[in-house]
């Protein structure tokens, strides 16, 4: 893919990078890493409730952090003032990191590579659109979910937009560049019956244009889901609770591994050996069959980026292949003490946080099995194809997920939808378990969002279609 605007570099007014450069190489003196990490940001959401514009907000920010890496401590600064003074005083605070460590020894120079590779293009997500013109979407979202059932007694749409520009300043003059667009859609509708009532939602979105989300036909489609799904939650009985072979849909159900299997592969945890996959590269950890990677280079995709937030190019990083653990996801500093490359995954929320080893786009590549065939050889079991919320513990991969849409399977046949089922189980053990791998993999469609030390991230998620033997299921008529 051709390079684009969008690595091109960012106009930052009187905040001259050239000369903040000297206060950078003073303060990596004797270290062994370390950036200036430079962000401008804008967002914009809108909230259409219960027929009428609830709430819309603009923010915009803009800042710095510095940090200074001596072996395993970290000096970090911030500031949202963009001058030479605010670094100046920034790199005071951030070389502490070094006390105790000689000035003599020499940083090692080992700039990220370059990369002219571009993943997703320079949309403007804040000005392609006129804000009434959105104002009219989110109303005529309402109007067409009222429409679509007499049921849908409310309806919740919202829009939400974000475009930030990054430059890192690095050792010997070098500067990174990138431009990020992301766009995200949603919609919540409650239906009622006979005094039942459901609520259920659907969305979409990545690092696209609005012009990609709110074609009728795209919106509408979310529309049709959201009521799809709370109309099968009305018809749910009590799911029953025990250990039963579970059948995972395509797509978003994938929030499972990524939760369950994928913190665990980030390389801060195996570095620390307090993630269940420590100490077990090369070793079976998986079903034969079971291949899992990371990609930041999904085109358009929600997770991606053209280069991670120390500079990094993003790449497809295999985690574990054909059941083995093969690789760990890893930022520069993890990468150093495990004598290994970064992988491009060194992520932060904003100028104000520090880079960690964080998930991009992770899924579980596609097999060649049927999905009517895995249902087919279910004698009693759970057919989920919706995730809500869930809990893991990383050290030992233990779970629990809840479902918001599944089904029983009754010999072999998809029987009635059921409510308040959970699945409940460790990551490694699962993984271990899977008989069967789907030939219908897809991505989750541009919603997911990951929460780790306190900094959320957006993610792309995917799998194909799964079985997985003997999980516990906790139910609501046990």
């Amino acid at each position: 893919m051709p390079d684009t605007a969008m690595t091109a570099p960012t106009d930052w007014g009187d905040f001259d990078l050239h000369a903040v450069q000297g206060l950078l190489e003073y303060a990596l003196k004797g270290a062994d890493d370390g950036e200036i990490f430079v962000e401008k940001r804008e967002t914009e959401s809108l909230l259409f409730d219960d027929g009428r514009l609830k709430s819309s907000s603009y923010g915009a920010d803009q800042g710095f952090g510095f940090r200074v890496v001596a072996g395993e401590t970290i000096g970090f600064a911030n500031s949202a003032e963009l001058s030479v003074e605010a670094v100046r005083r920034a790199a005071e605070a951030a070389v502490l990191a070094k006390r105790g460590r000689s000035v003599d020894i020499t940083i090692a120079r080992d700039n990220p590579p370059r990369s002219n590779r571009s993943y997703y293009q320079a949309h403007d997500p804040l000005g392609e659109m006129a804000f009434a013109d959105k104002i009219a979407l989110l109303q005529a979202i309402d109007a067409y979910a009222r429409d679509k059932h007499s049921g849908v007694v409310q309806v919740s749409a919202s829009m939400a937009a974000d475009k930030r520009a990054i430059t890192i300043v690095r050792p010997d003059g070098q500067l990174y560049h990138d431009y990020r667009p992301l766009v995200r859609i949603n919609v919540s509708v409650s239906v009622e019956k006979n005094g039942r009532r459901e609520t259920a939602s659907s969305g979409g979105g990545g690092r696209i244009s609005w012009l990609d989300v709110t074609a009728p036909e795209k919106w509408q489609a979310q529309v049709d889901e959201a009521i799809r799904q709370a109309l099968v939650n009305l018809e749910a009985i009590p799911a029953p609770a025990g250990e039963m072979d579970i059948v995972l849909g395509p797509g978003w159900p994938g929030v499972l591994l990524h939760e369950a299997v994928g913190h665990g592969l980030e390389g801060d945890f195996n570095r620390k050996g307090t993630s269940a996959f420590s100490g077990k590269m090369g070793t079976q950890v998986a079903a034969r069959g079971v291949t899992i990677v990371d990609d930041g280079t999904v085109v358009d995709a929600r997770g991606s980026l053209n280069i991670d937030d120390e500079g990094t190019p993003t790449s497809c990083t295999t985690l574990i292949e054909d059941g083995i653990l093969v690789g760990y996801m890893h930022d520069r500093l993890s990468a150093r003490q495990m004598g290994v490359k970064a992988t491009g995954n060194g992520r932060r929320q904003s100028y104000a946080h520090q880079p960690l080893p964080r998930m991009t786009n992770t899924f579980m590549r596609g097999g060649s099995d049927k999905l009517d065939d895995m249902i087919a050889n279910t004698k009693n079991g759970l057919y989920a194809v919706n995730f809500g919320g869930g809990q893991v513990d990383i050290t030992n991969g233990k779970f629990v997920f809840q479902c918001t849409e599944a089904y029983l399977i009754e010999d072999g046949k998809i029987g009635a939808p059921v409510k308040g089922a959970t699945l409940i189980g460790d990551g490694p053990a699962a993984m271990r378990e899977v008989d069967m791998i789907g030939d219908d993999f897809k991505f989750d469609p541009g919603v997911g969002t990951c929460g780790k030390a306190g900094q959320s991230l957006p993610v792309g998620i995917g799998q194909p279609s799964l079985r997985i033997k003997g999980l516990t299921v906790g139910g609501t008529n046990a």
